[in-house]
C-alpha cells in the first residue's frame, strides 16, 4: 500500500519510529543483496509457476466511461462481484491464471451512504477519496456493500463469487492489512463472541500490551490541515466534511506518527495496531528461536502453542480463519514489514493447520529483511520490487543497464522461488504511462525477463495485457496510476470487456495483439518444464565476448525437465543484431557435438539455428526493438 501522497521512504522513516527493523529503501540504485545462503526446499506440490492475476474487484466490470474526478456510483459507476460472470472468469483463466486476488474485498472505510442496512456512515475529513483506501478496513468480517448487488447480501454474493472462481480452476486470495486499521473500525457482522478492536482498551496509557492501539494520552485527535488545494469529496458539500472527527484521546496513526494531527501526507484515515511492540521499540512478547529459521511450519505452530501472545495476534488468527471457512484459499499482507516477524510466524502457521496449500504473500520492501520474513515469518512469497521491478524501471528508462540484474539474481538464489514478480500492481505506475516506459510495447522485453528468470510466481495487473495507461484523474488518485482512491472506469480493459463478452470487441488491433501476446507467455511460464528447472546467466559472457551485444540485452538459459530454453531479450528502442555465444563449458554441459541444431521459438513462429563450432554455440539473432526470443534446443540422447 501507498496510501496517498506518503512516499515510501517517509513510511521507512516512521516505521522506524517502532523499531520493527525497516530501513529506507534505496531510490537511486539497484540493490544488491547479501550473500546467498543455502536453498530453501520448493514445496513439492509446487511443479508448475503460479501465476496471479490481481483485479481491483470495484474497477473490474465497471462499464460507465464517464470519469468525472470525484464521481460518484451514480456518475462514474462501480463494478461488482456478479461481474465476474463465467465468461468473465474464463476470460481470466486463459491467461494461465492460477490465484485470482480480489483487491479491496473487506469492508473499508465509504463515502456512500448504506445506514439502511445498519452501516454507520463514514466521514469525508478521515476518508480518502470517494470510494474510499481499500486499506482502512472498518469490519473484517465482512465486505465492501459498493461491490454487491444487494448489500445486504454482500456476503453471500461473495461467497458465490469463492465458488465460480473455484469452479473455473482458479484459487481465491483477499487481503489482509494487519499494520492498521480504519480509524472508525466497527464490525457489525462479527461472530458471536468476538470482540472489536479497541473495545477493551485502557485508553489512559500510551500502551498496554494487550491493547488494540497506542493512545496520545490527554489530547483528542484533530483532522490534518488540508494538502494545498484539496478538499474532502473535491469541495463537494457534505454534512460529516466539516473538519472534525471525534477520537479521544487520539490514537497512533497507521504509519507510526504520533502525533495527535497527522500530516496530510501520513495515513491519517488509519490507526496503528499494537503488536506488543512498546513504544521504545522492545518487544513485550516471546521471541522466535534461530533454530526455528527454515523450520517446517508445524514446529512454529508447535512452539507458540504453550505461548501467552498479545491479544491483536489472537483478533488477526480469527480473522484469517473466518475467510479460510468461507473458502478463501490465500492472502496478501499489506506492508508485512511493519508488524514483527514473530507474528507471522505465529499467523502463519496457524493458517497452514487449516489449509497446508495456502498462498501467503507479504509486501516487504526491505531487502535485508527478505529472509527473515520467509524463513521465521513463513510467508511463501515476498514482492520482488525494491530489487528486479526497480531496476527493470529503472533500464528502460536509461537510468540502469541490464548488467544490474546479474547481482540481483546471485543474492537472490536461495529464496529465488519466494520472490513474486511483477510489472504492475494498484501501487505502481502502468507501463504505458509516460512515467514508466511510455507505451505497452516497451514493456514487453520487461515482462518477459520477469516471468521466466525464476521458478517465482508471476503477478499480471488487470489491464495490463491491454497497455492500459491509467491516465484518468479519478479526484483523490493520481494519473500514472489506476486509482484505488475513487470510481472510475479503466478505459483500455472497458474495451476489452466488451460490455461483458470478454471478446476485445471494442480494443484496437494494438490491444487485441498485446492481449494475446501476454496470454502466450503467461501460458508458456505454465507449461514448460525449464521454467521451473535452473536458471544460469549468459549475459556476462556475451558482454565480453560479443560485438554489438551490450547494456540494453539480456540473455540467460533455463534447464529443467529434460528441456533446455535460451531467453534472451531487447530491452532497446532500436533493433538489435548479434550472435549471441554460449560459453564453452555449457556447450559440454550440455553434450553438443559439432554441427548445426534448429531451436524452436516458443513465443512467436519461427525457427532459428545454434551452431556448434570448436567447442562454442552461436545463435544469430535479430531481435525487433523490444523484442525477445525464447528458444527450445531439441533433446538429444
Amino acid at each position: 500500500m501507498r496510501s496517498g501522497n506518503l512516499s515510501l521512504a517517509a513510511f521507512l522513516a516512521a516505521s522506524a519510529l517502532l523499531a520493527l527493523g525497516c530501513q529506507q529503501k534505496n531510490t537511486d540504485a539497484p540493490v544488491a543483496n547479501a550473500a546467498a545462503q543455502a536453498p530453501i526446499e520448493m514445496p513439492a506440490a509446487e511443479k508448475q509457476k503460479a501465476v496471479v492475476y490481481q483485479v481491483f474487484t470495484r474497477l473490474y466490470g465497471n462499464t460507465n466511461t464517464t470519469n468525472k474526478p470525484w464521481g460518484s456510483i451514480e456518475e462514474n459507476g462501480v463494478g461488482k462481484f456478479s461481474d465476474f460472470s463465467d465468461t468473465a472468469l474464463t476470460d481470466i483463466k486463459s491467461l494461465g491464471v492460477t490465484h485470482l486476488w480480489y483487491t479491496g474485498v473487506p469492508h473499508h472505510a465509504v463515502i456512500r451512504d448504506y445506514s439502511e442496512y445498519g452501516i454507520g456512515q463514514d466521514d469525508p475529513d478521515v476518508v480518502k477519496g470517494r470510494a474510499g483506501s481499500p486499506y482502512a478496513v472498518k469490519d473484517y468480517y465482512s465486505v465492501n456493500p459498493d461491490l454487491a448487488d444487494d448489500p445486504a447480501q454482500r456476503l453471500q454474493e461473495f461467497d458465490a463469487l469463492i465458488a465460480r472462481t473455484h469452479k473455473h480452476g482458479m484459487k481465491v486470495i483477499i487481503d489482509i492489512v494487519p499494520n492498521h486499521v480504519a480509524r472508525n473500525y466497527q464490525s457489525l457482522a462479527k461472530p458471536e463472541g468476538v470482540e472489536d478492536f479497541g473495545a477493551a482498551d485502557d485508553v489512559s496509557v500510551e500502551y498496554a500490551r494487550d491493547n488494540s492501539f497506542y493512545y496520545v494520552v490527554g489530547e483528542d485527535f484533530q483532522v490534518p490541515e488540508a494538502a494545498p488545494g484539496y478538499a474532502p469529496l473535491g469541495g463537494e458539500p457534505h454534512p460529516l466534511a466539516d473538519g472534525k472527527f471525534s477520537e479521544s484521546p487520539a490514537k497512533w496513526t497507521g504509519n507510526g506518527a504520533r502525533s495527535a494531527q497527522p500530516h496530510y501526507n501520513d495515513w491519517y484515515e488509519t490507526v496503528k495496531v499494537n503488536y506488543g511492540v512498546k513504544p521504545d521499540g522492545s518487544y513485550d512478547f516471546d521471541r522466535l528461536p534461530d533454530a526455528l529459521r527454515g523450520a517446517p511450519w508445524r514446529e512454529h505452530a508447535a512452539f507458540w502453542a504453550d505461548k501467552d501472545v498479545p491479544a491483536s495476534w489472537e483478533k488477526f488468527r480469527d480473522i484469517t480463519q473466518y475467510w479460510l471457512a468461507r473458502g478463501v484459499d490465500g492472502f496478501r499482507y499489506d506492508m508485512a514489514e511493519m508488524v514483527p516477524v514473530e507474528f507471522w510466524s505465529y499467523l502463519n502457521s496457524a493458517i497452514k493447520q487449516t489449509n497446508p496449500d495456502a498462498f501467503i504473500l507479504a509486501e516487504v520492501y526491505n531487502p535485508k529483511e527478505y529472509r527473515n520474513y520467509v524463513q521465521l515469518g513463513l510467508m511463501d512469497y515476498l514482492y520482488d520490487k525494491v530489487e528486479l521491478y526497480d531496476t527493470l524501471k529503472w533500464i528502460i528508462q536509461d537510468k540502469a543497464s541490464t548488467d544490474d540484474l546479474v547481482p540481483i539474481q546471485a543474492g537472490l538464489a536461495d529464496i529465488e522461488h519466494h520472490m513474486l514478480h511483477f510489472l504492475e500492481n494498484h501501487d505502481e505506475q502502468r507501463i504505458a504511462s509516460p512515467d514508466f516506459a511510455g507505451n505497452a510495447e516497451r514493456g514487453k522485453p520487461l515482462m518477459v525477463i520477469s516471468a521466466t528468470i525464476s521458478t517465482s510466481p508471476t503477478m499480471l495487473y488487470f489491464g495490463q495485457d491491454v497497455g492500459e495507461d491509467g491516465s484518468e484523474d479519478g479526484g483523490f488518485g493520481d494519473p500514472t496510476r489506476t486509482s484505488i482512491f475513487d470510481y472510475v472506469g479503466v478505459p483500455a480493459h472497458q474495451r476489452w470487456m466488451n460490455d461483458g463478452a470478454f471478446d476485445g470487441g471494442q480494443s484496437s488491433a494494438d490491444e487485441k495483439a498485446l492481449r494475446q501476446w501476454y496470454s502466450r507467455l503467461l501460458n508458456l511460464t505454465r507449461t514448460e518444464a525449464a521454467m521451473m528447472g535452473s536458471y544460469r546467466e549468459i549475459h556476462t559472457f556475451n558482454r565480453e565476448h560479443t560485438k554489438d551485444y551490450g547494456e540494453k540485452q539480456f540473455a540467460f538459459v533455463r534447464e529443467g525437465g529434460g528441456q533446455t530454453l535460451i531467453i534472451v531479450s531487447n530491452l532497446a528502442d532500436a533493433s538489435a543484431q548479434f550472435t549471441l555465444q554460449l560459453p564453452n563449458d555449457l556447450v559440454a554441459a550440455w553434450q553438443l557435438k559439432e554441427g548445426r541444431y534448429a531451436l524452436s521459438e516458443l513465443l512467436h513462429t519461427g525457427k532459428h539455428e545454434l551452431r556448434v563450432s570448436e567447442g562454442k554455440g552461436l545463435v544469430s539473432l535479430q531481435l525487433p526493438a523490444s523484442g525477445s526470443v525464447i528458444l527450445e534446443l531439441p533433446r538429444h540422447e
